[in-house]
């Protein structure tokens, strides 16, 4: 299984404890971007495992509590739209990987990052491009992230329930931007993203 295979690479050289690193929703226009930092043991095996992107929704929610019971350790970090808007995504993007890997118990000899680097965290690190999809810690990552801040979103639907959150995740669909237009943004949304300091004009995909 290549995934593991790229990790074993990493212990092969030393670094016996890695700790993948992922985030879901940099992307939406409402909600959080969460993180999540995942320690795998070395000789664990999660049939199916891979890049939470590919991963039909029900098998994500069975691969989340295969990793939440098998994982040496788990860190999740979470950083709200307010703060998103105040310091950009990019940054809150690596703040909410910065308070995942601070959430750690175990102390990692390096992280294995998607195509970033952390500033202020004195541990190896190795950003890698399309990580999710390379590494076995980094793909038990995405699947982390994304099911915590699914769950989220539908927490938030149940509160706002004019958006239907639940569905989109706060992506930018054309139902959602038709529902922002009609009534506002609300409390999650992200006002400084342009497709929601926009809303005003008629929706276009483009």
């Amino acid at each position: 299984m290549s995934i593991y295979r790229h990790d074993e690479s990493f212990r092969e050289n030393g670094f016996s404890k890695l700790a993948g690193i992922d985030e879901a929703g940099r992307g939406p226009i409402a909600g959080p971007v969460v993180a999540a930092a995942v320690i795998l043991p070395e000789d664990l095996r999660i049939y199916g495992l891979r890049d939470s992107k590919k991963v039909p929704e029900k098998e994500r929610a069975f691969l989340f509590r295969e990793i939440l019971v098998s994982a040496a350790d788990i860190g999740v970090g979470i950083v709200d739209n307010l703060e998103i808007d105040r310091i950009n995504i990019l940054q809150a993007t690596k703040k909410a990987m910065g308070i995942a890997v601070e959430n750690l118990v175990v102390c990692p000899d390096a992280l294995l990052i998607d195509a970033l680097t952390l500033p202020g965290i004195p541990l190896r690190q190795f950003p890698i491009i399309k990580a999710d999809a390379k590494s076995a810690a980094v793909a038990a990552a995405s699947i982390i992230a994304k099911h915590v801040r699914d769950s989220l979103m539908v927490h938030y639907d149940g509160l706002y329930p004019r958006y239907n959150f639940r569905r989109h995740k706060g992506y930018c669909t054309r139902e959602h931007m038709d529902n922002v237009a009609a009534f506002g943004p609300c409390p999650i949304h992200r006002k400084s993203f342009r497709q929601v300091m926009t809303t005003q004009l008629p929706f276009s995909l483009f």
